[in-house]
Formats: structure tokens, C-alpha cells, sequence
């Protein structure tokens, strides 16, 4: 048994009281998605700092706290602020949350993010469904001795994301009338944004929104069994591809400017998922 699973043995123990129901699915709640819990009945909740050893977010607009409420009949836990791998923290400490979340109980897991769009067919405020991802630019978080408590050591990666959830997110879309692009997301450490030739070398790998967390997450999630499924928010066309420098309040004003819209598609998607 690892040092990580001991950690997250100790975070479990350490929670294990304010956890009100076994959730069904995990929700990350990305850019423009921070206040999506404050929709719902909160039932309990578990700050960050509360948690023995566990990170906690240093980012603005991330808020750091589990938040418990059921979506229509589906019980969810919502990771409200979202750890970073630019942050500072060990990749073990980037996905603890994801291992926690499988620990309480989720099954499913349901990745939010605001990314920027590589694929020139993309505007500011498209939501991108996430069939494929690229990982290989961050430290993988199954480096280091294999806990088989988690999962195989060479865990198979052909279909991180599921396709039966990937047709309900497409159903949802279309019954609600939203455009839903799809394409493949690339994860860079950051916390810098990418040059114009960097941008380049996305679209080279096939990438079509590029971003500074989530593939890492589904590695881990993927690594323990869980069902996957994520969407992009697209907040900006990526360097060089307009004459606009980019900025972290850019990214936060067009994640909100469309944040009802995602909400919207987020909260029918979860319930579609589990009727």
C-alpha cells in the first residue's frame, strides 16, 4: 500500500462524518459553474481545510469546499474549486479529490472546464463535448508505486470517455436546443497561457480546446473504474489566434456570460443520465 492511498485513507476517515448520502455522481464545478451549487438544496457540506492533508484551491473564483444536494432524484457531490497541478502540489494531491469523490461512493464522474478553443471552427461561448484527450504534457498520476486498492497497474486509456454518456450529452443538447461541439482536449501544466506556437503544436497533436486541468483528473477517475464524462466551455480563441492578449478575467467574463446556458445543461444532462 502507497504513501497516496494511506493519504487518502486518512482524508476518508477524516470526512467520513459530514457526509450525508453516498453520491451517485461527482460534478467538478469549473469557470463560470462556481455557483451552480447554490441552485440546488444544499444538504451537507465539508470544507477543504477540514480535511486531514488535503489541498486546497489558491485560484480565484474557486471557491474550496465539498457540497452534497441531489439534481432532480440523482445524489451529487459537487467539488466546488478545483486543485491545480500549476498550483504547486504533487499530482497525488491534483486528483485526491477525484479518489475521495470514488470513495464516498460516485460512480460517474461529470468534468466542467473553461478552455481555450484551438480548432478554428470554435467561438468564445461554444461548449465542447470531450471525446478524446492529451495528457502527456503533465506527469501522469499513476507514476510511482501502484495501489491496487485504486486500480491496474497499466490501466487501459482507449475510452476514457464513455460513449453511452456522450449520447445522452448530445440528446440533452439537442432537446434543449444548445449547440454542442465535440472534439479532443489537451492539458498544459500553465499557469502561463500558451504562445501562438504552442497553439500551433495543439492543433498539430489534433487537439480542439486546450486547457490546465481535467485530463489529469480523468486519468485517475478512468485508473479507479469510474464512468467519464466532461465538457469545455470554450472562453477564448487560444493565442495567436486573434490579435487579443489573453487575461484570467477574459476567461472568468465569458465562462459567466454563458453560464446559464451551461447550468441549464448540466443539471438536464445528470438527470438524463440516471433516468
Amino acid at each position: 500500500m502507497g504513501q497516496g492511498y494511506e493519504k487518502l485513507q486518512r482524508c476518508c476517515e477524516s470526512c467520513r462524518n459530514g457526509i450525508p448520502f453516498a453520491p451517485k455522481l461527482a460534478l467538478i464545478l469549473g469557470s463560470g459553474l462556481g455557483d451552480y451549487a447554490e441552485n440546488f438544496p444544499i444538504e451537507g457540506e465539508i470544507p477543504y481545510q477540514e480535511i486531514e492533508g488535503f489541498p486546497v484551491s489558491t485560484v480565484p473564483g474557486h471557491r474550496g469546499r465539498f457540497v452534497f444536494a441531489h439534481i432532480g432524484q440523482v445524489p451529487v457531490v459537487m467539488m466546488q474549486g478545483r486543485v491545480h497541478y500549476y498550483e504547486g502540489y504533487p499530482m497525488d494531491d491534483v486528483v485526491l479529490p477525484i479518489r475521495l469523490m470514488r470513495k464516498m461512493g460516485a460512480e460517474v464522474l461529470f468534468l466542467t472546464n473553461a478552455a481555450g478553443g484551438v480548432n478554428y471552427e470554435f467561438q468564445a461561448g461554444d461548449f465542447m463535448m470531450i471525446t478524446d484527450q492529451i495528457s502527456s504534457f503533465v506527469p501522469s498520476p499513476l507514476i510511482g508505486p501502484n495501489s491496487e486498492e485504486l486500480g491496474p497497474r497499466f490501466p487501459d486509456m482507449s475510452q476514457i470517455y464513455d460513449r453511452d454518456l456522450q449520447e445522452v450529452l448530445r440528446d440533452t443538447a439537442k432537446n434543449l436546443g444548445i449547440t454542442l461541439r465535440e472534439g479532443t482536449y489537451i492539458q498544459l501544466t500553465g499557469p502561463n497561457f500558451e504562445t501562438p506556437h504552442e497553439v500551433k503544436m495543439c492543433r498539430i497533436l489534433g487537439a480542439d480546446a486546450v486547457g490546465m486541468s481535467t485530463a489529469c483528473e480523468a486519468v485517475a477517475a478512468n485508473h479507479m473504474g469510474m464512468k467519464i464524462c466532461g465538457i469545455s466551455c470554450i472562453s477564448n480563441l487560444a493565442c495567436g489566434m486573434t490579435e487579443q492578449p489573453l487575461s484570467h478575467q477574459e476567461v472568468q467574463e465569458a465562462a459567466d456570460r454563458v453560464a446559464p446556458l451551461f447550468r441549464q445543461l448540466v443539471t438536464e444532462s445528470i438527470q438524463a443520465m440516471f433516468r
